[in-house]
């Protein structure tokens, strides 16, 4: 290896951990605000992906019909929830928030989808519509069960993910598929080449940093969610509506996913079922970062990315392998250092 292909390594490694730093953080946000393990943050980064995909293609994605379905579905449990103190009020923004936003987005999917609007404008379309969908899951999938243990949780989360991965294939199909850069341009800096596919996933990651830190610490909302954080109990009794803040916190990491796969998809072919390994590897950084520290699981995040790109390199075909190695030390590490609990006994 000489100092060229070591620099390359590096520069692909710092890329693909930047998106899985992304990912990691989602994973740590929705875990402490809900406990939820988010296995289905990886089909957040497929929905994302593929949906920009199709919208630049000229076609109408299948997540906008899902987000409609699930709105009404929200909105049917609302009622039910509800059914002994409906009021009018109440009924309408519940319709208005769970059918007809998503059928607004729905309607501007349609009449954007022959007419070739630009890359920006497939973006937010598409981060809308995953939004959407992030919102819909937990008020379905996890909010009726907030109260249950993390196991019970986990296993919801997997079957939400199974469906979510179902959906995907029948939805965008076996086919993968690739949409368009961000930008074109590109420069070369010594022996290095960045593009503004590169720039953007930098640029968009140390923003997402700063903006997270900026909301937890300076907004009403940050705070109610490092509260329900901190203690889920004790910020129900100061007023904070935990399941709001358990929304936010999904909408946030659907946002997060979304942008993830937008920023992978003109870089390399995506399947229906990518977005699970992809966000396997944000979860091995945060894990190591604990699912509660935000710089370390950022740290481990470039490590992770900086260790599959050496692996792809001297041993392409354990490069998964290699990859995925990285938790045992670290689960170990902690099992050690935790202390010993008694069984209980019958």
């Amino acid at each position: 290896m000489n100092s060229t292909i070591l620099l390359f390594l590096l520069q692909d490694g710092i890329t693909n951990g930047a998106i899985y730093a992304l990912l990691g953080l989602a994973l740590v946000l929705v875990f402490a605000v809900t406990r939820v393990i988010l296995i289905p943050q990886g089909e957040f980064v497929t929905y994302g992906a593929l949906t920009y995909a199709s919208l630049c293609a000229g076609q109408v994605p299948g997540t906008a019909k899902l987000a409609v379905a699930m709105g009404i579905a929200a909105f049917a449990f609302d009622l039910f929830v509800a059914r002994r103190q409906l009021r009018l009020r109440r009924i309408v923004r519940a319709f208005a928030v769970n059918v007809v936003l998503p059928g607004v987005v729905l309607a501007l999917t349609l009449w954007l989808a022959d007419r070739h609007p630009p890359v920006l404008v497939n973006v937010a379309v598409s981060l809308a519509i995953v939004a959407l969908i992030g919102v819909f899951l937990y008020r379905l999938a996890f909010q009726p069960i907030a109260h249950t243990s993390v196991l019970v949780l986990l296993i919801a989360s997997v079957g939400a993910h199974l469906a979510l991965q179902g959906m995907g294939l029948v939805f965008f199909g076996a086919e993968g598929q690739r949409g368009p850069t961000i930008s074109d341009m590109a420069f070369t800096v010594g022996q290095l080449r960045f593009t503004g596919q590169n720039i953007a996933v930098y640029a968009i990651t140390i923003t997402f940093m700063v903006g997270l830190w900026l909301f937890f610490g300076h907004t009403l909302y940050g705070k109610a969610l490092r509260a329900t954080a901190v203690n889920r109990l004790g910020a129900r009794l100061v007023g904070i509506r935990t399941s709001l803040s358990g929304q936010l916190a999904f909408l946030l990491a659907s946002v997060i996913g979304a942008i993830s796969g937008i920023l992978i998809v003109p870089i390399t072919t995506l399947y229906y079922d990518t977005g699970f390994l992809i966000g396997l590897k944000g979860f091995i950084a945060a894990i190591i970062g604990g699912l509660v520290s935000y710089p370390l699981t950022a740290v481990a995040a470039l490590v992770v990315g900086t260790v599959e790109a050496f692996s792809s390199f001297y041993a392409s075909n354990y490069k998964e392998v290699v990859v995925f190695t990285l938790i045992l030390p670290v689960l170990v590490l902690r099992s050690l250092a935790a202390p010993a609990v008694e069984e209980e006994k019958d």
